[in-house]
């Protein structure tokens, strides 16, 4: 499962949202990578003012910034329930 952490650099909501998800994915079969939304208009137009926002690859589900521990945890483990590749 494939989930991606909307942010930018210099953001430092969005680092420490990076070490939070990091610890909360650690030992699950997740693949979580960042995006720099300042690389497209089209990104700073729609996350500008959200960032650090996490979306699930697979289905678009966005989770925005204030989240915990237990959100990151529910958020990723909901994303992946039911998805095994048939």
């Amino acid at each position: 499962m494939s989930f991606v952490l909307l942010g930018t650099e210099g953001c430092h909501l969005c680092e420490v949202a990076a070490g939070l998800i990091v610890s909360v994915a650690q030992g699950g079969a997740y693949d979580v990578y960042q995006e720099d939304i300042a690389d497209s208009v089209e990104g700073v137009e729609r996350y500008g003012t959200r960032i650090p926002v996490l979306r699930n690859e697979r289905n678009g589900a966005e989770l925005d910034w204030p989240f915990g521990p237990d959100e990151v945890h529910r958020f990723i483990t909901e994303g992946t329930e039911g998805t095994s590749d048939q």
